[in-house]
């Protein structure tokens, strides 16, 4: 079987709804871990997809620590490409 990529959100996970809370946020979690140069735009864009899809402001509390390492990545590797 092939493996999909790091950002691949399925069809069918789309059309069933979103995941529930515990698993929203090991996505995220999975995501920062995962990240690479390469990906971080797109990764960045799903973790927020997820972020949004967490019930209350509890559960988004706990993904914080994820949402702002992912942006700094970003942010950082941003300036590395602007100054080649």
């Amino acid at each position: 079987m092939a493996k999909t990529p790091a950002g691949f959100v399925s069809l069918k996970s789309l059309k069933q709804g979103g995941p529930d809370a515990a698993s929203a946020l090991a996505e995220i979690r999975r995501i920062y871990f995962k990240t690479t140069r390469q990906t971080i735009d797109h990764d960045l864009a799903h973790a927020i997809e997820l972020l949004k899809s967490l019930p209350d402001e509890d559960e988004r509390e706990k993904a914080t620590v994820y949402m702002q390492g992912l942006a700094e990545m970003q942010r950082n590797w941003a300036k590395k490409n602007r100054r080649k």
